[in-house]
């Protein structure tokens, strides 16, 4: 039997958490370094294949992450678990590569708006700037993932067509990127475009590492992982307890800031339909320095409700794959 969705015929799906980057980057307050380490410890624990530990952003900037060269230097490194991060520039590559990062993850849109509001640089501009941090990965032997922002939408621009997702993907790999993350920065995507996108890239670039990240904005995340794995991906990325989401992605009026990510799809029994994910809830059991816990999302004021439960049809979804008929 040929592997599909409902059938993983054994396969795997790489899980990526990027909470300890992406979730905690936009906290108003102050994360101990000892805390963040114990996520990543917690996380590692669970059977992920890569963290996004950190970033090497200028504290400046981004100063909830200003001790990144403390939490890469702290962390336990368990066997089987890459430990990512992001790098803006040359700057901030140079010091991943001193804290022995297992990858560069770097960032792009594939939206010019999105682009110029979010990194202050045109997309040609943002190119230039990730080949010269792509060479300085090569010749420290680190390999370089590419997260294509706005993949399947821009809240300014509307549609992004697949023609230049997939150009600006092929411009990228000719850099030498092991990997490209076609992200879903404002929960924009459906099942449909999903597919298709994810098969022309499968299709062209069979040896290229591809993840998909998405975020629940419109209830969809569940469906998309799915149409995403019946396309042949197996890279994915949910964040720990739908940690929050940067606030630029709020600017289209009327759109939800996507603070939920495809999390919810993990509790779906992937051992049954033949699928390992090899994650563990209670491996990751995280003892806290500072007994400080966050609430969890459905106790946090403002959340949609869609986030906080799967989808109506979830069910049918779910007694599919585990081969049996829907509860009435």
């Amino acid at each position: 039997m040929s592997a599909n969705v409902w059938n993983g015929a054994g396969g795997r799906i790489h899980i990526q958490d990027v909470g300890p980057r992406d979730g905690l980057q936009m906290e108003s307050c102050w994360v101990p370094t000892e805390d963040k380490i114990a996520l990543v410890n917690a996380l590692s624990r669970a059977g992920l294949a890569k963290v996004e530990a950190t970033s090497f952003v200028s504290p400046k900037a981004i100063p909830a992450l200003r001790d990144a060269d403390e939490v890469m230097r702290g962390i336990e490194r368990v066997a089987g678990v890459e430990y990512t991060v992001l790098v803006p520039n040359v700057r901030g590559a140079e010091r991943a590569i001193d804290a022995m990062a297992d990858e560069l993850n770097l960032v792009m849109s594939a939206s010019e708006t999105h682009n110029l509001t979010n990194l202050r640089m045109t997309r040609e501009q943002s190119f230039a700037s990730l080949a010269a941090v792509a060479k300085l990965g090569h010749e420290a032997r680190i390999p370089v993932n590419i997260s294509l922002s706005c993949s399947f939408g821009c809240p300014m621009e509307g549609d992004v067509p697949a023609s230049v997702v997939l150009d600006w993907c092929s411009r990228l790999i000719d850099l030498g990127a092991r990997g490209i993350t076609l992200a879903d920065t404002t929960g924009m995507a459906h099942p449909g475009q999903v597919h298709a996108l994810a098969r022309a890239f499968r299709d062209r670039w069979p040896g290229c590492e591809l993840t998909m990240h998405f975020h629940d904005t419109r209830g969809l995340a569940v469906a998309n992982v799915l149409a995403s794995i019946d396309a042949g991906v197996d890279r994915l990325i949910p964040r720990w307890a739908g940690s929050a989401a940067a606030p630029m992605r709020r600017v289209q009026a009327g759109t939800r800031a996507p603070r939920r990510s495809s999390t919810r799809w993990n509790s779906w029994d992937t051992t049954r339909a033949s699928i390992s994910t090899r994650c563990s809830r209670r491996r990751a059991a995280c003892r806290r320095s500072s007994g400080t816990r966050r609430p969890a999302p459905s106790s946090r004021p403002g959340m949609p409700t869609h986030a906080t439960r799967c989808p109506e049809w979830f069910a049918e979804v779910a007694a599919r794959a585990a081969g049996r008929e829907p509860r009435q």
